[in-house]
């Protein structure tokens, strides 16, 4: 599938998500190109990780927190994310 797809206005990301990080940022794509690795300063603890990506995406996107939905991963580093008609686009695509 690769990391990202639109399912008609909504974009879905695959992430594998870093905790603790000294900042929020995306990183670029993992080796075989299937997650996109962001790193997040929240620790996951609490639900406090998963609130500081909706967050981080959300803004980056352009959109509202409550537009972004965890659809896979809620308890693990690999997540599936929901962004309801993202205003904008981020991340570099590589078209290769």
């Amino acid at each position: 599938m690769g990391w990202y797809r639109w399912n008609g206005a909504d974009l879905e990301l695959s992430l594998r998500v870093q905790p603790r990080a000294p900042k929020d940022t995306f990183d670029g794509p993992d080796p075989g190109g299937e997650h996109y690795r962001v790193r997040i300063k929240a620790p996951p603890v609490d639900g406090k990780g998963n609130d500081a990506l909706r967050r981080f995406v959300a803004k980056s996107f352009g959109v509202a927190p409550s537009r972004i939905e965890i659809i896979g991963g809620e308890h693990a580093r690999y997540k599936r994310l929901r962004i309801q008609e993202p205003k904008s686009f981020p991340i570099p695509i590589d078209p290769a």
